[in-house]
């Protein structure tokens, strides 16, 4: 019982911090080219799809925020919308990147090829840019303006006079070089996804070492770390937990391989759920043979990670019409897989 904890809880420390090291990576990108790399896409329909689609096979939930600001901005209209929510998997992205590496590409070039068909169709029917008009703002990062994220001459007086958050970052990572290279966590030999890991962490102590305390407090310690770190953490390890005992007290592979059907409309339901974790389960179970591709796949397209939740607060109606799109999209994939066994 001991034994299983731990392996498992290992599993899980090993797949959180390369979430959070990529999770970083993309936020501190995120800031430094903010507010240059919009514009361009505002005046042509195919390249707001094409770009919404781009930002959704970004991993994480950065992508989707984006897309959804500048909709609720009128900049990208309600085609975009749906785009970056197909093509979304917000931090599971991470996590399946991070586990199987092979089908976490081939699953995102697919998902992403049928978000810019689904985009297109959409566009054709909806004319309008919002489903729904509202006065609500989503703002983000609107001070990026002052956030300059290298300057040489105050990385060494920001280290002599370090704070907390960052003292936490530098020390949580070198203790995370130190597992890493006696094969605590992550692979035991020295392939490319070991190195994938050291050269990830070599990135994150960079960006760490030199961001001013405004990027610690605001960004990495406010964004990252209070808003996904522990909910990453405890979805991945509860996952795991709960598939090693339901497979050892029941007989479920056979029963989920004989009730496909069950499992992708619940996989479906699932989807629906605005929140980074839940999908994950599909993802072990996939992992563990069990599931179909084709179940991932539409479990992949339903879900949304934290992307919807600025969006339900701007525009109920835009959500609930994301949604349903978003279901009947992976019902057709899901069946498809069913019927042609794949």
């Amino acid at each position: 019982m001991i034994e299983v904890f731990f392996q498992n809880f290992k599993h899980a420390i090993t797949i959180t911090a390369f979430v959070l090291m990529m999770m970083l990576i993309i936020e501190y990108v995120n800031v430094q080219s903010k507010g240059t790399w919009t514009k361009q896409f505002q005046k042509s329909t195919w390249l707001q799809i094409i770009f919404a689609a781009l930002m959704g096979i970004t991993p994480g939930c950065l992508g989707a925020f984006t897309i959804v600001a500048l909709y609720t901005h009128n900049i990208l209209n309600f085609a975009a919308l749906v785009t970056v929510m197909i093509a979304t998997s917000g931090d599971e992205a991470f996590v399946m990147f991070s586990t199987m590496p092979k089908y976490a590409l081939k699953l995102t070039l697919i998902i992403f090829i049928i978000s810019i068909i689904v985009g297109f169709i959409v566009n054709f029917f909806v004319k309008n840019k919002k489903i729904e008009k509202s006065d609500f703002e989503f703002k983000i990062h609107k001070h990026v303006e002052i956030c300059g994220c290298y300057q040489p001459k105050n990385i060494i007086p920001q280290l002599k006079n370090i704070t907390r958050q960052r003292a936490i970052f530098i020390s949580g990572f070198f203790l995370f070089f130190i597992a890493l290279s006696f094969g605590i966590i992550g692979p035991e030999k020295w392939n490319w996804i070991k190195y994938i890991f050291f050269f990830g962490g070599l990135a994150t102590i960079f960006i760490v070492l030199t961001v001013p305390d405004h990027f610690i407090k605001e960004h990495l310690w406010g964004h990252v770390i209070k808003d996904h770190l522990l909910t990453i953490f405890l979805w991945v390890f509860g996952a795991l937990i709960f598939i090693h005992f339901l497979e050892s007290y029941f007989d479920i592979t056979d029963w989920l391989q004989s009730n496909q059907l069950i499992i992708l409309f619940i996989a479906v339901l699932v989807g629906i759920i605005p929140e980074s974790g839940p999908h994950m389960v599909f993802i072990t179970l996939f992992i563990n043979g069990t599931i179909p591709f084709s179940v991932l796949m539409a479990s992949s397209i339903v879900q949304d990670g934290h992307g919807m939740l600025p969006l339900f607060a701007e525009s109920k109606k835009s959500f609930v019409w994301v949604k349903i799109i978003n279901i009947i999209v992976g019902l057709i994939v899901g069946l498809s897989g069913y019927f042609f066994n794949w």
